[in-house]
């Protein structure tokens, strides 16, 4: 009976001890909607110890998209999701109560064209690829495109072709007339001969693409993490501003492009600051998100107060504690 009671009590010890490691989170996942140098401070903090650092065990998952990520968050699945804002904005209007903690990325994307397409006039007619139809880069695209006097559906038509990577070979092989590609695959199509068309940021200098966000719920009840992860990744862009030749060499291995591409792309960004110094969300950059949104999916009404979508406290406390 004694030994009987010891084994009970053991594995009560065991469970209890599960739950407490279940209930302190001991894992942090973390969902990225793809692997893309945008999203250079978050491969840094991961690979280069600064999660570890400040006590968390962060496992960074690539969900391929913003809406698996926005699915993935809902579910519980992941903490924190780094996608696509517009992600984010559709379920808040839905209900959903998520909010963006800490800026991803202004757009870097340029408008590339194939060897006989020049000018957006020359898009008339055209099949263009984008990364998705209804959704994030295919918005600001749309976007763009009617600044320069070209509407859709009539004057053009759209094919989802995936993110950058999978545009760049589709507009290469020419089975679409452009593509919007980001810093730095723009930069390699160029290399191949292929023609920048314009970028976004000459209609929208501020377009905050991406950012980090969070189950509002969830989030108050872990502040000390969230703390911590921002705290992590803010140390991760300083690191990147101070340490730009082994910035670009560890993305260069880590993304798996040639050195001197990452270099040029690791620059555009830095030099253009698409990456804030100390990841705020600039509230005017999101406001045209919105905007945007709301124009794209016609939202009823005006289009919200970009301060509806964000807080900004956790980040606070993180450059506060910052040593």
């Amino acid at each position: 009976m004694k030994r009987n009671g010891v084994i009970v009590t053991i594995c009560l010890m065991v469970l209890l001890c599960a739950v407490a490691s279940a209930e302190t989170g001991d894992k942090f996942p973390v969902g990225a909607s793809s692997e893309v140098l945008g999203y250079a401070p978050l491969w840094l903090a991961d690979k280069k110890g600064f999660f570890e650092r400040e006590g968390l065990d962060v496992e960074v998952t690539i969900t391929r998209g913003t809406a698996p990520s926005m699915q993935a968050l809902v579910a519980g699945s992941i903490n924190v999701a780094l996608a696509a804002n517009d992600g984010v904005i559709g379920l808040v209007e839905k209900g959903v109560d998520l909010a963006m903690i800490a800026a991803g990325a202004k757009t870097t994307h340029m408008i590339m064209g194939r060897k006989d397409i020049k000018s957006y006039e020359d898009l008339r007619g055209t099949t263009i690829g984008s990364s998705t139809l209804t959704s994030g880069t295919a918005f600001l695209l749309r976007r763009v495109l009617k600044a320069k006097g070209l509407e859709y559906p009539k004057d053009y038509s759209l094919v989802n072709v995936g993110g950058s990577g999978p545009a760049l070979l589709a507009l290469s092989s020419g089975n679409v007339a452009a593509a919007i590609l980001a810093v730095p695959l723009n930069f390699k199509a160029q290399q191949m001969g292929l023609n920048l068309i314009g970028a976004v940021s000459d209609v929208f200098p501020d377009y905050l693409l991406s950012s980090f966000s969070v189950r509002r719920e969830w989030a108050a009840a872990h502040h000390k993490e969230m703390v911590q992860f921002l705290r992590a990744l803010l140390q991760a862009r300083k690191w990147l501003e101070k340490n730009r030749e082994a910035a670009a060499e560890f993305l260069a291995k880590d993304l798996k492009m040639k050195p001197a591409l990452a270099r040029k792309g690791l620059d555009y960004y830095l030099d253009h600051r698409a990456w804030d110094t100390s990841l705020r969300i600039d509230l005017e950059g999101l406001k045209t998100v919105v905007e945007v949104y709301a124009e794209q999916t016609d939202l009823k009404g005006p289009a919200a107060n970009p301060g509806k979508y964000v807080d900004l406290s956790y980040l606070d406390n993180a450059s506060a504690t910052m040593q």
